[in-house]
């Protein structure tokens, strides 16, 4: 960029406002696809955080109504066909997967009782691990979000006070009339950067927490049913 446009640009900041839109417009090339980076960044933070909040709430109900339904003396069987009919996620999809491997195998006519309790594990062991994985997606974008957001940010800022310099340089003039303008409009890209990455790492930091709070639910009925169907196979050996 030639000083001398840059320093011809400067001069007219000095009678122009410096509301967020003129900052905006104000800046360079590079600063305005910075900060409009960052604002779809912070727009993509915010739809996957309302997006997880609702699918939390629902495994969370799903989860409520499998476990009543579960311990209220139902059949076991009874619940396994109600739900195999139809698609099942969560603690329903585990149950279901562990009771259709528990069906085959004695279908079957297989014998091995150490093998049966082996695989009913392994098939539970691998529907948490598919919930885990659909309740962590697009968890990533907002760690990256959090902890990028302030550095491209700064990188804007830095561009931005490179380009102020080189209108003082060019305009040998230090007013605050021209050195101000450029200075704001530097800030105004970590002030955008800050606002995309605080509440990515507020929501990732909660939500990692309630995968985690759900996984171990998970678990511990893995375990609880994983020890009923073993008494029902020593009852049937």
């Amino acid at each position: 960029m030639n000083p001398a446009d840059v320093a011809q640009a400067a001069l007219p900041m000095a009678s122009t406002n410096v509301s967020l839109i003129a900052l905006f417009l104000q800046a360079s090339l590079i600063v305005q696809v910075v900060m409009l980076g960052l604002l779809s960044c912070s727009v993509w933070v915010w739809a996957i955080a309302i997006d997880k909040v609702f699918l939390y709430s629902r495994t969370r109900k799903s989860m409520d109504r499998f476990e009543q339904a579960f311990w209220s003396g139902e059949s076991i069987e009874e619940l396994y066909r109600a739900l195999s009919a139809k698609p099942t996620q969560s603690m329903a999809a585990c149950f279901v997967a562990a009771m259709r491997e528990w069906k085959r195998s004695f279908e079957s006519h297989a014998r091995s009782v150490a093998g049966l309790q082996m695989r009913i594990e392994k098939v539970m062991n691998v529907s948490i691990a598919r919930e885990i994985e659909r309740l962590e997606r697009r968890l990533l974008v907002l760690a990256t979000v959090g902890s990028a957001g302030p550095f491209v940010g700064l990188f804007g800022t830095v561009w931005g006070i490179m380009t102020s310099f080189q209108s003082i340089a060019a305009s040998k003039n230090t007013s605050l009339a021209v050195v101000a303008p450029g200075i704001a409009e530097a800030l105004f890209a970590t002030a955008i950067g800050l606002i995309a990455a605080i509440p990515a790492t507020i929501f990732y930091n909660k939500f990692t927490s309630e995968v985690n709070r759900q996984a171990q639910r998970l678990e511990g009925f893995a375990d609880e049913f994983s020890a009923i169907l073993s008494r029902q196979i020593d009852e049937r050996a």
